[in-house]
């Protein structure tokens, strides 16, 4: 729980990249932390687990059932949020995409 607790307060260090993976549902787990994300490139779950021999992250991309999709070993604490953005939320042209995206949802709203 501890783990989770502190894989949290990293995320926490960039609130706007967190919410823009849509973040929502954590749970802990006895090594890590599991979330469930909505990003333009990935929709489903991520895992982020400790790996206390190297002292360093592994993250899983998960798909909604927990099934691995793809591992990402030996991630530094400082690289976390930039590795998970990049696999789940940043696209090529992406403030394109977000304007396109927020200019779909306002049409559809009227």
């Amino acid at each position: 729980m501890e783990m989770a607790k502190y894989i949290m307060n990293i995320l926490k260090t960039n609130m706007p990249v967190i919410f823009s993976w849509g973040f929502k549902s954590p749970v802990a787990l006895e090594n890590g932390l599991r979330f469930v994300v909505n990003g333009f490139k990935h929709k489903g779950k991520v895992a982020v687990l400790y790996d206390e021999g190297k002292d360093l992250f592994n993250i899983q991309i998960l798909s909604f059932e927990n099934e691995v999709i793809e591992t990402i070993n030996d991630v530094y604490v400082d690289q976390l949020i930039e590795i998970i953005d990049n696999r789940v939320e940043l696209v090529e042209d992406y403030n394109e995409t977000v304007k396109a995206e927020y200019s779909q949802l306002s049409t559809e709203n009227l």
